[in-house]
């Protein structure tokens, strides 16, 4: 239990990420379930991004998992707010743009490695451009294996 304690107040001392010093920037790219991104659990990186993801990026959002941005060099940024919205990146306006390609104004914060992105302005919403769901379907549908089987 002490070492618990100790523990706790480490990480309750330690530097937060907004006392890091971060960089305006100004990026374009695609808003994507990092679940399914990252895990590969949905196929191939193909998949796991446009119209053929557009529901299961929905349903990931609505359910916690946290929203990121694909820029167009392929960097991934960790959305931790968009705008005003109080709910931060799980709330409607990161429902409303998933899948879609966005032009942002924000801070970048870079730690440990990840890259982190709050949205100060969507200078633009270019709604859904990847339309890969005539190659890839509508992800899911998965199937739901027989228990009798």
């Amino acid at each position: 239990m002490k070492r618990f304690i100790l523990a706790l107040a480490a990480c309750m001392m330690a530097t937060p990420l907004w006392a890091a010093e971060g960089t305006r920037i100004q990026v374009k790219g695609e808003i994507i379930d990092t679940w399914c991104y990252y895990s590969g659990v949905m196929g191939g990186p193909d998949a796991v991004v446009g119209s053929a993801h557009h529901t299961c990026a929905l349903w990931c959002s609505a359910g916690g998992i946290p929203v990121g941005l694909l820029a167009e060099d392929g960097t991934v940024y960790m959305v931790l707010k968009i705008e005003d919205d109080a709910q931060s990146n799980g709330g409607a306006t990161a429902l409303r743009m998933a899948a879609h390609t966005i032009e942002a104004d924000g801070m970048h914060y870079a730690r440990d490695g990840l890259n982190y992105l709050v949205v100060s302005q969507v200078v633009s919403d270019l709604d859904i451009q990847n339309l890969n769901h005539e190659d890839y379907g509508n992800v899911p549908p998965f199937s739901i294996p027989d228990p009798n089987k």
